[in-house]
């Protein structure tokens, strides 16, 4: 029993142990909702999506719960602000149906024919092989870490550091062929 409630009951959809749960947590998980959701959004109904998200594919996620990392009362409130925010994505993406999207929309399309051409000078050498690692041998970053004896943060910083020069010098060719 977590926080005096059977979990074990509610995952077996014990209509009382549901109704005991739900008047429990109500006021924790809108007050979770309601610090997460953007203004003007209608806590309520966020709230509802959170209990049935709870309850979804024979209720999988409360059976996820484990009371050795976190109290009940924090992980339903993780529970709620990740509900909000992912009904908030899905919304500002205007997400389609996978059925809806154009068939050519999601084909593999041809590797490019010529490979951009680069100032020698733009990246260092490191950059360039750490790109070539990421993009064109499909390399994780833990596996370049390995491979050039540095850490994983060491790897993502050059990549990051490279990402920078790559949309400053392409911005400034944009800039140029619109002039």
């Amino acid at each position: 029993m977590a926080d005096a409630i059977d979990l074990a009951a509610l995952c077996r959809g014990d209509k009382a142990n549901w109704d005991r749960f739900v008047r429990r947590y109500a006021g924790l998980i809108l007050a979770a909702v309601r610090s997460a959701a953007r203004p003007g959004t209608e806590h309520e109904d966020l709230s509802q999506e959170v209990f049935a998200r709870l309850c979804r594919n024979d209720f999988r996620l409360l059976k996820s719960y484990d009371p050795t990392r976190a109290g009940l009362s924090t992980w339903l409130t993780i529970v709620a602000r990740s509900t909000v925010r992912d009904i908030q994505r899905r919304r500002q993406i205007g997400a389609v149906p996978l059925d809806a999207v154009p068939e050519i929309l999601l084909a593999v399309r041809d590797e490019p024919r010529e490979k951009l051409r680069l100032p020698e000078e733009l990246l260092s050498p490191r950059q360039k092989l750490v790109l070539t690692m990421l993009y064109e041998r499909d390399m994780e970053v833990a596996e370049i870490a390995t491979a050039l004896r540095v850490d994983p943060q060491t790897v993502r910083s050059t990549h990051h550091k490279a990402m920078i020069k790559l949309r400053a010098h392409f911005a400034v060719d944009e800039k140029q062929a619109k002039s």
